[in-house]
């Protein structure tokens, strides 16, 4: 019973969470290289193992947001002036974390799914490449 209702909860707050605005994968490149937004992969691990990354972008994973955030608490206070743009497989895990974060006074936006980013012709690398 507990679990059916947390998930009640959670599908409750998710209704009335802040609207994420979406962002195409070109002009989210160019906010990228004019330096005024950071891109972010939230996927899992094995997913970039898997598929490749977008090239530049850091590498983030839900499930560290979710928990202790080791990885991204430094790099919040490291990237406070810029816009986060956040990407996953299909852009509903970075909808989730981009209304948490623009709920925190963030500015982000939802940059989709990976294979917006491979469809648009964005450079992709492989996990252990240099960025």
């Amino acid at each position: 019973m507990k679990k059916y209702l947390v998930l009640f909860l959670l599908l409750a707050a998710s209704a009335f969470a802040t609207e994420v605005p979406k962002i195409s994968p070109a002009d989210a490149a160019r906010l990228v290289a004019d330096g005024a937004a950071v891109l972010v992969d939230i996927r899992e691990p094995a997913e970039w193992a898997a598929t490749g990354v977008v090239a530049g972008a850091a590498l983030l994973p839900k499930s560290d947001f979710d928990g202790d955030q080791k990885l991204w608490k430094d790099f919040l206070a490291k990237h406070r002036d810029k816009q986060l743009l956040l990407y996953c497989r299909s852009g509903h895990r970075a909808g989730i974390i981009g209304a948490v974060l623009a709920e925190q006074g963030r500015k982000v936006a939802n940059a989709g799914g990976f294979k917006d980013w491979q469809a648009a012709g964005q450079p992709v690398r492989q996990v252990g490449e240099s960025k």
